[in-house]
């Protein structure tokens, strides 16, 4: 698979436009398999749009079927809009709409009782609610107030009391289909995610220490190459962002939901701790402060330069160590583990090489700017290794 991967890239070199749509075919690809094969973020989107598409069709069915209303439109387009990432989200989303489509039918209907026309009721009263979209009442529902009466103006029947509070009965009816399908169908809880951007971001911090750790013990690596780990670090940075992200999305999502929704859910009933997610910000401080010395190493306009021989393979094994130690983090956050027999001999030979190290420091003959950058590189190893390796008896997160 590799290898094919390794082809395909190879004969979309230079060819932007089609190379971007293969890798956006690959992309979903990738989340249709990870949503096939169990629970995760991508099964939850697929969740989510069912339920919306779901939710709509049963507004539909009991506004335009089970009542018979002609203009039964309002409905299954509030509940499909309604069915958001959180219960929360939608019941505070749906108060702010259901306040936008008062307003838009309201003023309407007397922009229609002034002008006697319908293009010119639109004309009076778009600017007005347009300006009205931006007000922070209606927080990012304010534009259902202009769509609202162009619904009601384009459709052509006389406006007046009666029609405009069947309409604002009609989206009422779908806000509590959209919200009540939300909150008793399968309620997003965003526990799981949390976890697994925390699992990310460690093996994807691993990925790069290896790859540091097998440019420096090949000593085949440029301005180019500490490029590349630069830009690989800025990726951590987005991870990092992510994950924040979705703490903030798991806190939301147990708003408003209660045991036997989240039970029925089957999501997990923890998550690590928020210290973890200030433990993974140092750690990618440091990763990003490793690579940035690295590619001021080999700036050629700059000073410092890269130590070599013997003590540099040394600080390559050491970062690869490290690496593993990510990687047997990722795999605890998912709930397996490399066991404390192996976990122990990791942490033996940090020690070791961490002790070889401080010795090729003090003894480094190769001239001050090179044993300047050593010293940098290992305090920043050092840094890595107290975060990612915790002390005996030292809880890591739950």
């Amino acid at each position: 698979m590799t290898a094919v991967i390794r082809t395909a890239r190879e004969a979309l070199r230079g060819r932007r436009p089609v190379a971007a749509v293969w890798w956006e075919a690959c992309a979903v690809g990738r989340s249709v398999r990870a949503a096939w094969r169990g629970p995760g973020r991508e099964r939850d989107l697929v969740v989510q749009s069912l339920k919306a598409a779901g939710a709509a069709l049963l507004a539909w069915a009991v506004a335009g079927v089970w009542l018979g209303d002609p203009m039964a439109l309002m409905a299954p387009w509030v509940a499909l809009v309604l069915v958001q990432a959180t219960v929360y989200s939608s019941v505070r989303q749906a108060g702010e709409q259901f306040a936008a489509i008062c307003a838009g039918a309201v003023i309407a209907s007397a922009a229609q009782a002034i002008t006697d026309d319908h293009t010119g009721a639109l004309a009076l009263c778009l600017p007005v609610l347009m300006l009205m979209a931006n007000w922070s009442r209606f927080g990012g529902q304010g534009i259902y107030a202009a769509t609202t009466a162009v619904f009601v103006l384009a459709s052509g029947t006389a406006v007046s009391a009666a029609a405009v509070g069947h309409r604002v009965g009609q989206a009422a009816l779908g806000a509590a289909i959209g919200v009540a399908v939300n909150a008793f169908v399968l309620p997003p809880i965003h526990l799981r995610d949390v976890r697994e951007n925390l699992a990310a971001l460690a093996r994807e911090s691993g990925d790069l220490l290896h790859t540091v750790a097998t440019g420096l013990r090949e000593g085949e690596w440029d301005a180019q190459s500490a490029a590349g780990w630069s830009s690989d670090a800025a990726r951590l940075g987005r991870r990092l962002d992510a994950l924040y992200s979705a703490r903030s999305w798991s806190r939301e999502s147990l708003r408003l939901t209660s045991g036997p929704l989240r039970r029925l859910q089957r999501v997990p009933t923890a998550v690590p701790p928020e210290d973890e997610d200030q433990r993974w910000s140092r750690v990618t401080g440091n990763v990003t402060a490793l690579t940035r010395t690295l590619a001021v190493t080999v700036d050629e306009h700059r000073t410092p330069k890269a130590p070599e021989g013997p003590v540099l393979n040394l600080y390559a094994r050491l970062l690869a160590l490290i690496g593993d130690a990510c990687h047997a983090e990722a795999d605890r956050l998912l709930g397996s583990s490399a066991g404390p027999r192996r976990e122990a001999e990791t942490e033996t030979t940090m020690d070791e090489l961490h002790r070889r190290l401080q010795e090729g420091l003090r003894e480094q003959g190769q001239g001050a700017a090179r044993t300047a950058v050593l010293g940098t590189l290992v305090l920043q190893a050092e840094n890595l290794w107290a975060e990612i390796v915790p002390e005996p008896g030292e809880s890591a997160g739950q």
